[in-house]
C-alpha cells in the first residue's frame, strides 16, 4: 500500500482514538472529515471524482515507460550531458535494467493503490448513506470499474499483489501478503461483472465516465489475457451494439475537439488551465532541444523533460504505403546539432515518405498528442485507454482464436478501410497468418497508447520479439550497455517496490530482482 496512505491512516486513527471530547468531535462545515463527509450523493460523487484522479498519474508519469518504451515501439533520445538518476531510471525501463528502487515503476504501483484505497472507502461507506439506491448503484458501478482497472494493471505489471477490498481503518489491516495472480483476477472479474450490471449503456456525447461499454471492454481484455477467448467474444460483440463508431479520419480521433467521441470507449480526462488537471504529453515526447516552438507553437526548452517515447525505426517501417496512420501518429523534427551538442529544430516534416537530407539530423516524435495550446506544458489532451478500433481488433482476434477466422475479416477491414483507401483488404483465413495480421494491425493502429507491451506478453511473443529488438538497438546505438536487454520470463513483470518491502515484511519479491 502507498506509504503516504498508510501514514495518513495511522495518524488519523491515533488522533481519533485520543480525541474523545464532544468539543473535538465537532468539525467546521468548511472542513469536513471522513466521519461526516460520506453522507450525501454529492459527497460520494466528489469522492468518486477523487478515485478517478490517480489515473492521470498512471499515464502521465509511468504508463508510457512501462507500456510503450518497454516494448519495441519506442525508445529514448539519449542525452549525454544529463545523467541524473531520474533520467537513468527511465532509460533502465527501456533497457531492461530496472530494479526495485526504480522511482517510475514504483510510482505506478503506489498510485494504483491510492486509487484502490479511495474506491474502497466509497464502497465501504456507501451502503450506510441515506440517498436513492439507483444513484448508489451508479456510483458503485463506476467504483467497481475503477478498482478492476487498477488491479488489472497491477497484476499484469507486477504479478500477484496484496488485495485490499475494504477501507483500511486499523494498522493491522494496512499490511497484507501478496495474493496470487489467480486470486487477483477473480476480484477483477467480479468487480467488472458488477460494473457491467450497474452501469448504463453509453450516451453520446459522452461525459468521460465509465459506462457499460467501458466495463465490458475491460472484462473482455481480462479474459483475453487469460486466454479465454470464448468468454471474451460475446462481451466484445455486445460493445459493437452500443452505438460506438469509428471517426471517418484517423487523425481526428486525437484532436481535443473530439474528446469522448463516438470512438472513445474510455479515456482519461485532462483539462488545460490553472486547475492542476492539464496534460503535457507532447512535451515528454518531443525531442530534447533548447526550443521546441516549431513543434508545439509555444517557446519551451525540453532538454530536461523531452526525448521520451521516441518511435523506433522498426515501428516506422511497419506502416504500409498509403497508411494514413503513420503521418497522423509520427512527425519528424529536422535540424542540426549545435556546438554545445544540443539539437536545433529547423523544420517539422511529415513522416510519410520522408527522406533525410544530407547534413541534417532527423528525430521522429509522437504527434498524436499534438494540439493547439498557448502555455508550455499545459495541454488539453486526454489519454485514450480503450477505443472502438481496439474493440474491433480484439473481437477479430477472439474470432480467429475461436475457429471463426472468416468472420474476423469484417472487423479487421473496418479498421483498415479507415486507415487508407488504398490499403488492400485482408482476405486470408489461415488462423496462423491471420494471427500475425491482427498483431501487426494492433501495433500500427494503437501505437503510443500503451498496448504494445501487454500485447507482446499475453500472446507469448515478448521474449522473442524484445530479444531481437535489443540486438538491433545495441548494433545501432553504442551507448547501450552489454547487459541491457537480457530478457527472461522473470522480466515480463516488474519488481515489487523496495520501499514497500521495507514497510511490509509479509511481501515477497518477484524472482529475478
Amino acid at each position: 500500500m502507498n506509504k503516504l496512505t498508510i501514514f495518513l491512516i495511522l495518524v488519523i486513527g491515533v488522533g481519533l482514538q485520543g480525541c474523545n471530547s464532544e468539543f473535538l468531535d465537532l468539525t467546521p462545515d468548511s472542513e469536513p472529515n471522513a466521519n461526516d463527509f460520506y453522507q450525501t450523493e454529492e459527497q460520494f460523487q466528489q469522492a468518486l471524482n477523487g478515485a478517478y484522479q490517480p489515473l492521470r498519474s498512471l499515464v502521465g508519469e509511468s504508463g508510457y515507460l512501462m507500456g510503450e518504451m518497454r516494448s519495441d515501439n519506442t525508445r529514448y533520445d539519449y542525452y549525454a550531458p544529463d545523467r541524473g538518476i531520474h533520467i537513468i531510471r527511465r532509460e533502465n525501463i527501456d533497457d531492461f535494467l530496472d530494479d526495485s528502487q526504480n522511482q517510475w515503476t514504483n510510482d505506478y504501483f503506489n498510485n494504483s493503490y491510492v486509487g484502490i484505497a479511495r474506491v474502497n472507502t466509497i464502497l465501504t461507506r456507501i451502503e450506510n448513506a441515506d440517498f436513492d439506491q439507483e444513484a448508489k448503484d451508479l456510483i458503485i458501478g463506476e467504483a467497481k470499474f475503477l478498482r478492476a482497472y487498477y488491479y488489472f494493471n497491477l497484476v499484469r505489471y507486477f504479478g500477484g499483489v496484496p488485495l485490499y477490498l475494504t477501507e483500511v481503518t486499523k494498522e493491522e489491516e494496512a499490511f497484507l501478503p501478496r495474493a496470487s495472480a489467480d486470486e487477483v483476477y477473480e476480484v477483477i472479474i467480479a468487480d467488472a461483472n458488477e460494473a457491467i450490471a450497474k452501469l448504463p449503456a453509453p450516451s453520446f456525447p459522452q461525459n468521460g465516465r465509465a459506462n457499460k461499454g467501458s466495463a465490458s471492454t475491460l472484462l473482455a481484455k481480462v479474459y483475453m489475457t487469460r486466454q479465454d477467448f470464448a468468454t471474451a467474444e460475446p462481451l466484445l460483440r455486445s460493445v459493437t451494439t452500443m452505438g460506438y463508431a469509428l471517426l471517418p479520419n484517423y487523425g481526428d480521433v486525437f484532436r481535443t475537439s473530439n474528446k469522448n467521441s463516438s470512438e472513445s470507449v474510455f479515456e482519461i480526462q485532462f483539462m488545460m488551465g490553472d486547475q492542476g488537471q492539464q496534460s503535457m504529453f507532447i512535451y515528454w515526447f518531443a525531442p530534447k532541444t533548447n526550443n521546441v516552438e516549431l513543434i508545439t507553437g509555444v517557446k519551451s526548452n525540453t532538454l530536461n523533460y523531452g526525448g521520451w517515447n521516441v518511435p523506433t525505426e522498426d515501428l516506422m517501417e511497419a506502416y504500409e504505403a498509403g497508411d494514413s496512420r503513420k503521418a497522423a501518429s509520427i512527425g519528424i523534427a529536422e535540424g542540426v546539432i549545435a556546438e554545445d551538442g544540443s539539437f536545433v529544430i529547423e523544420a517539422v516534416k511529415s513522416s510519410d515518405g520522408y527522406t533525410q537530407p544530407a547534413g541534417k539530423v532527423a528525430k521522429p516524435f509522437i504527434r498524436k498528442y499534438l494540439n493547439p495550446h498557448n502555455r508550455e506544458r499545459n495541454t488539453d489532451d486526454n489519454w485514450p485507454v480503450y477505443r472502438y478500433s481496439d474493440v474491433l481488433l480484439s473481437l477479430a482476434e477472439c474470432l480467429n482464436e475461436n475457429g471463426k477466422s472468416s468472420e474476423a475479416l469484417e472487423f479487421i477491414n473496418q479498421v483498415r478501410r479507415r486507415a487508407g483507401a488504398s490499403l488492400p483488404a485482408i482476405t486470408t483465413t489461415d488462423p496462423t497468418e491471420l494471427r500475425q495480421v491482427i498483431a501487426h494491425e494492433r501495433r500500427v493502429e494503437l501505437a503510443f497508447e500503451n498496448h504494445r507491451w501487454h500485447d507482446l506478453v499475453r500472446t507469448g511473443r515478448a521474449i522473442e520479439v524484445m530479444t531481437a529488438h535489443g540486438e538491433e538497438m545495441k548494433d545501432r546505438y553504442n551507448y547501450i550497455v552489454d547487459n541491457a536487454y537480457t530478457i527472461t520470463a522473470e522480466r515480463l513483470i516488474f519488481p515489487i517496490p523496495y520501499l514497500e518491502m521495507q514497510l511490509n515484511d509479509q511481501l515477497t519479491q518477484n524472482p529475478g530482482y
